[in-house]
């Protein structure tokens, strides 16, 4: 499989997280956990769409 880029913002994730009074590990930002998960919701946002004959992805998807 190839690199995907990161699907989203690492400082948000932090300021997010650190709102929360916690802290960050580097294993959040820096793996590819967070932005698998990201692409599977996307992935089936898409499939969602697309079985609905729609060729544009709608919240309602997500």
């Amino acid at each position: 499989m190839a690199k995907v880029d990161t699907l989203f913002v690492k400082s948000k994730v932090r300021e997010h997280i650190k709102s929360n009074n916690l802290n960050t590990s580097s294993g959040v930002l820096d793996g590819d956990t967070l932005n698998n998960l990201i692409i599977a919701i996307l992935d089936n946002a898409c499939r969602r769409s697309k079985a609905n004959g729609r060729k544009t992805v709608k919240a309602r998807d997500l």
